[in-house]
């Protein structure tokens, strides 16, 4: 059993639109789910499904909406869950933005949209990009004796329509892994005479009084979080086999002593044949046309910080602060990241700000309460630093809290953390073309923060 009815809230809870599948459940029963929803909010116990009677709400928030199916008993709650999601996910790419407004102004296709996601409670459909294929913004006379839904929708591949041709055969394959990192210093800040006076007439530290403050930090948390994005433009009906340097598949076939990675929480397309992927883990698919994410993976491995923040603080009678942060490249000389953002907190009532860089620019953000370093281009080896100086006007106030941590955003093209690599990109089809696959590699910045004493 799965979804009886699905319903669009705005944020206090009103319905903007809905749709009755089974009609075993009352459409009046979603006037239940607000004064519950502000019930166990109250209480510190909300949780994502909610039970009026014998009636069930399962729900998310997404933007200023809530997106809710209610069901009976012994429903399947992560099919439901993931019908919601994929929901989302379909309104985004027709409408580009799923808001309230988005919703008002295209209530008929969404109406059209959701009968042919889901028929009497089970999803049907879910596509995208097969279902722009009827289902459409512009508005379409019909024409007599012919079929408004496509093939591709009782195809055994529902997810590739027949009859694609182009004139030259190519895949993308894009690999993007995100780092998560949480760095703990281990020491209190150190104090440095002289540190910081005349900061912004100069930008190098006195060699007699390194920088201390996280030198001896410690990684509270580490993990990558990667995917696999394809870009297919391919004719007919290929396979795609895709080699990894997989520490599984090589221990299978006596090459564990080569390099590679061991991959958790593995999750692929639809498109993966997950037998063959368990078997013998290959990974052998009917690639859906144009973009889609191929697969998904964690590795949770000790990562050594790519940009390395130390930061001192000097006080000066309450009436104004001097901050020095060194920021240093990590990662090996031949690599550079690009449009690194290093986010450094200020006291609330900080006035009057001055920068000094060594490379790039500062800008105070008040609404945030924070520094943004901008360097547009930072090689591995590469030490910077940057001084900022603000007044205090609140001379007696003292932080009650301990400082936030500095927040780093940056993109290493050409590299990846964990090592993974692509081995091979087989591409199979009858007619025998030849393609030609392209590689991507990027690093980029996930949750990354440094804490500072």
């Amino acid at each position: 059993m799965s979804a009886s009815a699905v319903f669009i809230l705005d944020v206090k809870g009103k319905p903007l639109i809905s749709r009755n599948y089974k009609g075993d459940v009352a459409m009046s029963e979603i006037e239940h789910f607000m004064p519950l929803l502000m019930q166990r909010e109250e209480e510190g116990a909300l949780a994502p499904l909610l039970s009026h009677g014998r009636v069930h709400f399962l729900w998310i928030k997404y933007s200023n909406l809530y997106l809710v199916a209610t069901t009976l008993k012994n429903a399947n709650a992560s099919l439901v869950y993931s019908f919601l999601y994929k929901t989302v996910e379909v309104f985004s790419e027709y409408f580009k933005e799923l808001e309230e407004e988005s919703i008002r102004d295209n209530f008929v296709i969404i109406y059209e949209l959701l009968d042919e996601l889901m028929d009497f409670g089970f999803p049907q459909t879910t596509d995208s990009k097969i279902l722009q294929e009827y289902i459409t913004q512009q508005g379409n006379k019909l024409e007599t004796g012919k079929s408004r839904v496509p093939p591709t929708v009782t195809n055994a591949v529902s997810w590739r329509s027949e009859g694609i041709k182009y004139k030259k055969n190519e895949v993308f394959i894009d690999v993007i892994e995100s780092v998560n990192l949480l760095v703990s210093p281990h020491t209190q800040p150190a104090t440095a005479p002289g540190l910081g006076r005349g900061a912004l007439g100069l930008l190098t530290p006195p060699p007699c009084v390194p920088l201390q403050v996280n030198a001896n930090g410690s990684v509270l948390l580490s993990e990558i979080v990667g995917t696999i994005k394809l870009k297919v433009f391919l004719s007919g009906m290929p396979e795609l086999r895709l080699g990894l340097n997989d520490r599984v598949l090589f221990e299978l076939t006596g090459r564990s002593k080569n390099k590679s990675v061991e991959l958790e929480d593995v999750k692929f397309h639809q498109c993966v044949r997950l037998s063959r992927f368990d078997n013998d883990r290959t990974i052998s698919f009917i690639p859906p046309d144009g973009d889609f994410e191929l697969m998904s993976y964690r590795l949770s491995t000790q990562v050594k910080p790519l940009i390395w923040i130390e930061s001192v603080i000097e006080k000066f009678s309450h009436s104004r602060v001097e901050i020095m942060v060194k920021a240093k490249g990590q990662f090996k000389k031949q690599s550079v990241a690009n449009s690194v953002e290093i986010s450094v907190p200020v006291p609330s009532d900080a006035d009057s700000p001055r920068f000094k860089t060594s490379v790039g620019s500062a800008k105070y953000v008040p609404e945030k309460n924070v520094v943004i370093w901008s360097i547009k281009s930072f090689p591995g080896g590469k030490e910077y630093l940057m001084r900022a100086h603000f007044g205090l006007p609140s001379v007696e106030k003292e932080e009650v809290e301990g400082r936030p941590p500095i927040g780093v955003k940056f993109e290493i093209p050409y590299f990846t953390v964990s090592g993974i690599q692509v081995r091979y990109m087989k591409i199979i089809e009858k007619s025998g073309y030849q393609a030609l696959p392209w590689v991507r590699y990027i690093t980029q910045s996930g949750d990354y923060q440094l804490r500072t004493s």
